[in-house]
């Protein structure tokens, strides 16, 4: 596992305000996927997301904070280095970012919209955002959906789009981004109640699985990137039976093959296992995720990270190459961890 000539690295992401470190650097071992901590650091409060440049030498992360701010960070070295100050999103909350067309996106959780912060030449951020796109409307869950939450932003795999997961809505919304200017293209609506969390694109692009949060369920749309346009086609069951007390789905990863889709679960605190047969996902079963309250997943290498943020740790699995079967393989502590990713 290297990148470039580098050693390949892990990124986690934390809570300051429960007790993380802030941003933790983390070596990767090439044979087992073990990870072994090397670094930390507090630059910005609750670091909660994290992700990376194209080329890998720049990390980016929220503040999920009730002002809201992106950081970006030099990561030649392990230890990350801050790339100028953190800059404001103008809204609150942020609980994702990712990058798009020269821009760091941000999903607002708090205040339920998208800002798009400019990222210069060097892949230091723009002293200010470009432009917050405000969702607005709400849904029947009560307290969860009075309004907006902006949960997830990612570009499609085409990268012409900008889409955007709201959890209380019951929505995705798919954005164009031009001159640094987001502009709503169609809003497609889900299941009322669903709270649509976050999701992921099978690999060839063709389909979308919106993990739900508020029922313990994957919504399987069709995506058709030529038009930008996400159609919700059955909701599958991530738990099996009825299971008793809260459940949280919060993470979704799809194999890079396309055979596969994992999600995690909080209260419940398993990860799941479905195979993806055309346009179906069939639950194959479940395993412990190896900690308490799962906060988000990845998989790098045939292993599935798993950030347990209440536990205060990040717990590796093998992946069964022919089965998709998460096999415990190792854990690291990482105090209130919240994200895991590689670079």
């Amino acid at each position: 596992m290297t990148q470039g000539g580098r050693r390949q690295r892990a990124f986690v992401g934390s809570f300051t305000a429960a007790g993380g470190s802030g941003v933790v650097t983390a070596a990767v071992d090439p044979h087992d996927g073990a990870l072994t901590a090397l670094s930390g650091v507090d630059g910005v409060p609750d670091p909660s997301y994290l992700t990376l440049s194209p080329d890998g030498r720049m990390l980016y992360a929220v503040s999920e904070t009730a002002e809201g701010a992106v950081a970006a960070y030099r990561v030649d070295g392990d230890t990350p280095e801050p790339a100028g100050p953190p800059v404001a999103v103008g809204g609150s909350g942020p609980t994702h970012l990712s990058v798009h067309a020269g821009h760091v996106l941000t999903a607002n959780y708090g205040s339920g919209s998208v800002s798009a912060v400019p990222v210069r030449p060097d892949g230091t951020l723009g002293p200010a955002v470009s432009d917050v796109f405000a969702h607005s409307g709400a849904g029947p869950h009560t307290p969860r959906q009075q309004g907006p939450h902006a949960h997830q932003v990612q570009p499609d795999p085409s990268g012409r789009w900008a889409v955007s997961v709201d959890l209380g809505t019951d929505s995705v919304r798919v954005c164009t981004l031009t001159d640094g200017r987001l502009t709503l293209h169609r809003e497609f609506a889900l299941r009322p109640g669903a709270g649509p969390r976050h999701l992921a694109f099978h690999p060839d692009g063709s389909y979308a699985y919106v993990l739900n949060e508020l029922t313990p369920t994957v919504t399987v749309c069709r995506w058709d990137a030529a038009d930008g346009s996400l159609k919700p086609l059955a909701e599958v069951r991530v738990l099996p039976g009825s299971p008793d007390g809260d459940a949280y789905p919060s993470g979704i990863v799809a194999s890079r093959d396309g055979r596969f889709v994992w999600t995690a679960t909080r209260g419940e605190d398993v990860l799941s296992l479905l195979a993806v047969d055309g346009e179906e996902l069939r639950l194959v079963g479940t395993v412990p995720c190896g900690g308490h309250w799962p906060r988000a997943i990845t998989e790098s290498g045939g292993f599935l990270y798993v950030a347990n943020e209440r536990s205060g740790d990040v717990t590796w699995f093998a992946l069964d190459e022919a089965t998709g079967l998460p096999r415990r393989a190792g854990s690291i502590r990482v105090p209130a961890a919240s994200c895991v990713v590689f670079g």
